[in-house]
């Protein structure tokens, strides 16, 4: 249950975080068009200065807005369970989703801004620097798009038609997830990278992004928001709800994305 204090920030802090998610897209846009260096980090995940560029934004920038919450960043992930355990709200952050995208000069890649209360994404900004797109939601007041041909724009999920459309990550077809496809059969296939994957669904341009490979919090925590708002859900594959901080580690569990449908998904996952 949201409380009463923190519901009543939420129509008030969401064009702050719409415009630091801007914001921070904008440097990194600046990195994009111009020749840049990449690292790797202990975990061998490439890192470069547009993800530093808008990680440092983006954090100056929410410590100045209501509610005085913590912040928890990819690019600063070191804080103990014990530590974060403690927190009722915070911030969940990923300043570059798909740096792989980034780095391959693709489209595919994202901001992501999202308010976590109690274990649930309660409010949720994705803007796509390259297309100058940004889905938002927060708890309540529904999911929405800007573009530039329309500002506003109230987003749904769409009713499962007869064959429908996957969202998948471009090196998709591995594992679990190639399987999955297998057992499904007649299908469309979408392959984009970052949560512009959710944001797919959230929108109705698919029906499913089935998460069959790991991921982070932060990967999933503000679409997470807009496809509740737009009337979809984010599901473990055994159907319970995904949570945030629960646990020590930060990774999730495989998940479904699932649109404006209740139908059995789980019925093509592996055999155990």
């Amino acid at each position: 249950m949201i409380t009463k204090e923190v519901e009543q920030l939420l129509p008030v802090l969401l064009p702050d975080v719409k415009r630091i998610a801007i914001e921070a897209g904008e440097k990194i846009m600046t990195v994009f068009n111009r020749d840049f260096s990449v690292e790797y980090k202990e975990d061998k995940s490439p890192v470069t200065e547009a993800d530093l560029a808008a990680n440092t934004h983006i954090i100056q920038e929410l410590k100045k807005l209501a509610g005085d919450f913590p912040i928890l960043t990819e690019e600063e992930a070191t804080l103990s369970f014990k530590e974060r355990s403690s927190w009722d709200t915070y911030w969940l952050v990923d300043p570059l989703d798909g740096t792989k995208e980034f780095i391959d000069q693709r489209d595919g890649f994202t901001v992501n801004i999202a308010l976590i209360h109690r274990h649930h994404s309660i409010l949720g900004v994705v803007y796509v620097p390259v297309l100058e797109l940004s889905y938002y939601a927060c708890q309540g007041h529904g999911a929405f798009k800007d573009s530039a041909e329309q500002q506003g724009k109230k987003i749904s999920v769409r009713a499962l038609p007869k064959v429908p459309t996957l969202v998948v990550s471009r090196s998709h077809a591995k594992g679990d997830l190639q399987i999955f496809i297998e057992n499904l059969g007649a299908h469309k296939m979408i392959q984009t990278g970052s949560s512009l994957k959710m944001c797919y669904v959230a929108e109705g341009v698919a029906d499913l992004y089935p998460r069959l490979w790991l991921t982070s919090e932060w990967d999933t925590g503000a679409a997470h928001c807009i496809v509740n708002e737009a009337g979809g859900c984010l599901v473990k594959t055994d159907m319970s709800p995904l949570l945030y901080n629960t646990k020590d580690s930060l990774l999730n569990p495989f998940f479904f994305t699932i649109g404006g449908n209740d139908h059995d998904w789980v019925q093509y996952l592996p055999k155990p």
